[in-house]
C-alpha cells in the first residue's frame, strides 16, 4: 500500500475502500512530507502521535462500515482556531502557551465525521496580513518558489495543502485571508457567506467580517467541508439558520457573469494577471456563458473602508489581551497600568500594534464621525450595490489578487499601504457579507494566478458549480 499525492477525497476514499492504501499509511506519508519540508515553516506544531492513533481508529471504522463522511481526510488548522487541549496562539507571542479549553464548532463538526487533524499552521499574527510575514514565528515560504510569500493571513494553511502535508486545511478570511493565499499557491479557497459557518472558537479579529473556510486542491472537497461545517450554532448568535444545500455538480449549467471594468483598467494589475483574466473571460464566452463588462465605481473606496472598520473592531477585540487573565504577562510589570502596557508592548508584533492604534484613533471621540461612522455608511453603499449587481448577474468576476506571489522582504513588505492594496479585489465580498471563491486558472513564471467569483448570499452551491466548470477548462484530458 504505497501512498501517493491525492487531490480529492473521492479518489482517496476509493483507494481506501479497495485496500490500495490505509489511513495509517497516509499518516506516515503526510508526516514524512512535513518532516522533509520544514524549511517552508508552514506548520507550527505537528500532532504526529495523535494523527497516527486517529488514523488507526478510522481504519477500524472503515473496516466495520461505520466511518464518517470525512474518513481519510487529513486536515491542518490555522493557529487562530481553537482545538481543546492544544495550543492556539494566533501566531502571537502574547498567546504563545495558551491551550484552548474548547473546540471551535466548525472544527468539531469535521472531527465528528472522522477528519484527522495533523497539526496547526503558521499565519499572520491574529490573522492580520497579506503575506504571512507578520507571524511571531517567522515567515512562511511559498512551496513553488521559496523566495516568494504564500499570501496571508492563512499562508501556512495554503502551503500545507500546496506542499501536500494534508488533503485540506482550515483558514479564516476577514478581507481575503483564504482567497489570496489560495491564489498564490494554486489551491482552491472559499470565504462563505457571513453567518454560514459558526465563528465560535475562532479568535476574533474583526467580528463583523471574520469567517472560517477551507483551502483544498479540489472544488468538491471545499464543497463537502463547507456543507459539513455550515449551519446554525447556538454558541454563535450571528450564525445563520438558512438551509444548507448539498452540492450537486452540473457542468452543463450556463451562467450570467459580470466582470469588473475597474479591475481590468487598474494600474496595479500586473500584465500576466490581466492576460489570465482576459483569457478566462474569452473561454467562458466560448463555452456559452454570458459575460459582460460592468462598472462597480467603488473600487477605490473599498480598501480604506475595510481598514477603518476592521482596525476599529480589532482595537476592541484585542483589548482582552491585557496580561491579566491569560496569555503573556510581562515580568517587568509592577502594577495594573504597567501590566497592561508592558505585556501588550512585548506580546504584540508591529503590524498588530499598527492596527490597534489605527482602530483606537478612528474610534476616538474627535474622529469617530469622520472615520468610523462614515465607513459604516460606505459599507452599506457597497453592500447594496453588490446585491443589486447580483440581482442582474449570477457572479461578479475579477482576479483574486493584482499580482502573483511577491518577494519575501521586498518593496511590498516595507510599505504598509502597498500591502493593504493587495486586498483590493477581495475586500468587497466581506464588506457585503457575500460568499466568494478563488480558483487557480493560470501560471506565470511558475507562480499561480487565481480568479475570483463573488456570488449571492447563501448560494455557495452555485459558486462551487462555476468553480468546477472553470476548473474543467484547465484539467488534463
Amino acid at each position: 500500500m504505497s501512498p501517493k499525492k491525492y487531490t480529492s477525497l473521492h479518489h482517496l476514499q476509493a483507494d481506501l475502500l479497495e485496500g490500495k492504501t490505509s489511513c495509517a499509511s497516509l499518516a506516515d506519508y503526510y508526516l514524512g512530507r512535513i518532516e522533509k519540508n520544514q524549511h517552508l515553516n508552514a506548520m507550527l506544531e505537528v500532532y504526529a502521535e495523535e494523527a497516527r492513533e486517529k488514523a488507526k481508529s478510522v481504519d477500524a471504522k472503515l473496516k466495520n462500515g461505520n466511518a464518517g463522511k470525512l474518513a481519510g481526510m487529513f486536515l491542518a488548522i490555522k493557529d487562530n482556531i481553537c482545538y481543546t487541549g492544544h495550543i492556539a496562539s494566533g501566531s502571537s507571542k502574547i498567546l504563545s502557551n495558551y491551550k484552548a479549553v474548547y473546540t471551535a464548532t466548525a472544527l468539531q463538526r469535521l472531527l465528528d465525521q472522522d477528519a484527522i487533524v495533523i497539526g496547526r499552521c503558521n499565519c499572520d499574527e491574529f490573522a492580520m496580513g497579506a503575506s504571512n510575514e507578520n507571524s511571531a514565528y517567522g515567515v512562511v515560504r511559498n512551496a513553488a518558489d521559496t523566495t516568494k510569500v504564500p499570501g496571508g493571513s492563512s499562508g501556512g494553511s495554503a502551503v500545507a495543502v500546496q506542499a501536500d502535508f494534508c488533503l485540506a486545511a482550515l483558514g479564516s478570511d476577514t478581507g481575503g485571508s483564504i482567497r489570496q493565499p489560495a491564489s498564490f499557491t494554486g489551491t482552491v479557497g472559499i470565504k462563505p457567506t457571513y453567518g454560514r459557518i459558526s465563528r465560535y472558537g475562532l479568535m476574533a479579529y474583526a467580528s463583523s467580517f471574520d469567517q472560517i473556510g477551507p483551502i483544498t486542491s479540489s472544488v468538491d472537497d471545499a464543497a463537502l467541508l463547507v456543507e459539513i461545517m455550515a449551519g446554525v450554532d447556538q454558541n454563535d448568535a450571528t450564525s445563520s439558520a438558512q438551509n444548507v444545500e448539498t452540492y450537486t455538480p452540473n457542468l452543463a449549467q450556463k451562467y450570467t457573469i459580470a466582470y469588473s471594468k475597474e479591475a481590468m483598467e487598474s494600474e496595479g494589475l500586473a500584465i500576466d494577471v490581466k492576460e489570465a483574466y482576459v483569457a478566462l473571460i474569452a473561454k467562458l464566452r466560448e463555452e456559452g456563458h454570458i459575460v459582460e463588462e460592468k462598472s462597480f465605481p467603488y473600487l477605490d473606496y473599498m480598501v480604506p473602508c475595510y481598514y477603518v472598520l476592521t482596525t476599529a473592531e480589532a482595537s476592541s477585540n484585542l483589548s482582552r489581551y491585557s496580561g491579566m487573565l491569560y496569555g503573556q504577562r510581562s515580568e517587568l510589570a509592577t502594577d495594573i497600568e504597567s501590566t497592561f502596557k508592558k505585556s501588550r508592548s512585548e506580546g504584540f508584533g508591529p503590524e498588530v500594534k499598527r492596527r490597534i492604534m489605527t482602530g483606537t484613533f478612528v474610534l476616538s471621540a474627535d474622529e469617530y464621525d469622520a472615520y468610523y461612522s462614515k465607513a459604516q455608511k460606505v459599507r452599506r453603499v457597497i453592500q447594496d450595490a453588490s446585491n443589486k449587481l447580483l440581482e442582474e448577474y449570477d457572479f461578479f468576476l475579477c482576479p483574486t489578487a493584482p499580482t502573483t506571489a511577491f518577494e519575501i522582504g521586498g518593496d511590498m513588505s516595507k510599505d504598509p499601504i502597498k500591502m493593504y492594496l493587495a486586498d483590493i479585489f477581495t475586500v468587497q465580498a466581506p464588506l457585503a457579507g457575500l460568499p466568494a471563491l478563488s480558483i487557480p486558472t493560470a501560471e506565470s513564471n511558475g507562480l499561480s494566478i487565481g480568479m475570483h467569483f463573488m456570488g449571492r448570499a447563501f448560494e455557495e452551491s452555485a459558486l462551487f458549480n462555476i468553480g468546477n466548470i472553470v476548473s474543467s477548462y484547465y484539467r488534463a484530458p
